[in-house]
């Protein structure tokens, strides 16, 4: 087991030891590197300020360029990797597609958000299938200049992708990252370790010791801990390295995804499960988001507003865990609590396909369209005589609404009034307790009309 953290920055290799891998790669970078280009603005993983862009091989060997939010991803996670940053992008004294364009287009003002837009864009440049540049920028906010010219000047510039400069390119970078050390890492600092498996094996191994160690997947959740509780960790284990937790197998019946799996590289089989399943997706953060939260990790996690436990609930999925299944709708005890044991990790996800003439609706009601987190969210599924409704931002656990669940084959008046009698929601910044009820039993009247999600964006 090696002792030290190696990936690329901008073309170098670099091997550190000794060195807190649970601090962020934005910190770093600026404090230890002085790449003061990548800022700070939130420091949750929601202005994309500090946006850089990670590139990595995947399991056929192609490369794949994410973009992350630098201020919540943990400088362990770049293990394997190339962190690519906007100082790496002007090619002598030319700039980059991307930040020519930003010049032309007149695509800044301030200039502090800059950066990260540039690095969002540049991902896309290198996307063998851009997703629109809207999309692409979701997690990304300018206060000055307005989208359009940020727009203009992605559009112009993905006209130039593809060149063989870029293809040259890619294949050195895929060459010096097939290069890199490969295996478990244990990185030691200061008596805090982070724990770098290559096998669920030495996972499962690692926690059997230290029942105790935090478990990271994309660090979504956990980076907030790190820089807004400032909460330190003796232990972490990492997953993200983890190849036998990397599977995405589409059977006839079900779906399962894996424990490592991100949102990015589950989307499209998660998207074709249903059509607003692809609609929530796109709503799930932001890119950023998606290039490193895991679907596994939204579930341990267990906050009552994750996005994507009613459509789980609402599927009847399964958790999987090393020694045994447990169905979802049974995994919370409590607020952040389930029944996982000391030691226990998740190793997948089972996702029921719906069966043909099934009806299925998902809804996510927030203040803005992107990048915002749920007031209310709510998946539905009926088939036959058997209704399940899940719902988020309604309890202390993402929960199902069985009493609505049975008076649904009654009448959908009924439907409704026993929701307030499934869920009594708090009131906090996002909503009211009687606005999540109200608009609970709404979106349950439009399902029941027959609505869908998009059908419904476009009414707007």
């Amino acid at each position: 087991m090696k002792a030290t953290l190696d990936f690329l920055l901008n073309g170098e290799r670099v091997s550190l030891a000794g060195e807190d891998a649970s601090r962020t790669v934005l910190a770093w970078l600026r404090e230890s590197r002085r790449l003061v280009g990548t800022k700070e603005g939130c420091a949750e993983g929601d202005c994309g300020a500090c946006t850089a862009v990670v590139a990595e091989l995947a399991a056929d060997g192609s490369l794949r360029y994410l973009p992350v939010n630098t201020c919540i991803l943990c400088l362990g996670a770049l293990e394997g990797r190339e962190l690519l940053t906007v100082e790496a992008l002007k090619r002598g004294a030319a700039l980059h597609p991307v930040q020519q364009e930003m010049v032309d287009c007149h695509g800044s003002q301030c200039g502090f958000c800059t950066p990260g837009f540039v690095m969002a864009l540049y991902a896309r440049f290198k996307s063998p299938a851009p997703m629109p540049v809207a999309d692409a920028i979701a997690g990304n906010l300018c206060r000055c200049t307005g989208y359009r010219p940020i727009v203009e000047a992605g559009e112009r510039a993905q006209a130039q992708a593809g060149s063989a400069a870029e293809r040259a390119e890619d294949a050195d970078r895929a060459a010096r990252l097939a290069a890199l050390p490969r295996g478990a890492a244990l990185i030691e600092s200061a008596g805090r370790q982070f724990f770098i498996p290559a096998t669920s094996e030495e996972l499962g191994a690692f926690l059997a010791k230290h029942p105790d160690a935090t478990l990271l997947a994309g660090g979504t959740d956990v980076g907030l801990w790190i820089t807004k509780q400032h909460r330190d960790f003796a232990r972490i284990a990492y997953t993200g390295r983890i190849a036998d937790l990397k599977f995405v197998r589409e059977g006839a019946r079900a779906l399962e995804v894996g424990g490592a799996v991100t949102y990015a590289e589950a989307e499209a089989a998660l998207a074709g499960l249903h059509p607003d399943i692809a609609e929530l997706l796109r709503r799930l953060g932001a890119v950023q988001v998606r290039s490193t939260g895991t679907l596994a990790g939204n579930i341990a996690n267990g906050s009552p507003i994750g996005d994507s436990m009613p459509v789980l609930l609402a599927l009847d999925a399964e958790v999987l865990l090393p020694s045994r299944n447990v169905k979802l709708s049974e995994f919370y005890t409590g607020y952040r609590r389930n029944v996982m044991r000391p030691g226990e990790f998740i190793v997948g996800v089972r996702i029921p396909r719906l069966p043909k003439g099934a009806r299925f609706g998902v809804y996510k009601l927030t203040k803005r369209f992107d990048q915002d987190i749920s007031a209310v969210c709510a998946a539905f599924c009926v088939n036959g005589g058997e209704a399940r409704f899940g719902f988020g931002g309604m309890a202390a656990t993402p929960a199902r609404a069985k009493g609505a669940e049975q008076a649904w084959f009654k009448d959908i008046d009924a439907a409704c009034a026993a929701l307030a009698e499934d869920f009594k929601p708090l009131s906090d910044q996002r909503a009211s307790s009687w606005y999540r009820l109200t608009a609970a039993q709404g979106l349950l009247r439009k399902f029941h009309a027959g609505r869908s999600a998009r059908e419904l964006l476009l009414l707007k």
